[in-house]
């Protein structure tokens, strides 16, 4: 055997051995309508973005993918809840918003079900949730919001962020 190969089996061994001590990244994933997604504001002002920023200030290697979806409704979100959310995802953000009251056909019984069905599919996989409506709600309340009165400002999405960080451990 060359030395070449020699090292080369070695630095795979190393890798698969750090691999093991080090943890792979808890996973987080931001779900909700147009103020998850970042409408109004770029995807790196958004507040899943943002969290993603001050975690890894602190040094985490938790990873936040937004998966927010301008306009979404609970039945949407019911409906792609397998596809957003993979195996490994430790904490859920839910933004459940107003969309749903925007619809003609609007019934507050399909709502309450559907949010109660996310949640216990979530909670069955064992995956903690952590709201964010109450905290979107907040910021627009305090006029931290777009001229359309509706998105978040990028300070609104900071707040919002800067609210969440303490829950995500």
């Amino acid at each position: 055997m060359t030395f070449s190969k020699i090292a080369c089996a070695l630095h795979i061994a190393t890798f698969f051995f750090l691999a093991l001590l080090c943890p792979a990244s808890a996973q987080i994933v931001a779900i909700g309508g147009s103020n998850t997604q970042g409408r109004g504001v770029s995807s790196s002002e958004s507040y899943p973005a943002q969290l993603q920023t001050m975690l890894e200030a602190k040094g985490s290697r938790m990873r936040v993918v937004n998966a927010g979806i301008s306009g979404d409704t609970t039945t949407g979100m019911l409906a792609r809840l397998s596809s957003e959310v993979p195996n490994g995802t430790k904490i859920v953000i839910l933004q459940f918003g107003t969309n749903d009251f925007r619809r003609a056909n609007f019934d507050p019984a399909v709502r309450q079900a559907n949010m109660a069905s996310i949640e216990q599919q979530l909670r069955a996989r064992g995956i903690r949730i952590v709201h964010s409506d109450r905290l979107v709600w907040a910021a627009l309340a305090a006029g931290m919001k777009q001229s359309d009165g509706t998105h978040l400002t990028v300070e609104g999405h900071r707040r919002v962020a800067a609210q969440l960080l303490p829950s995500i451990r």
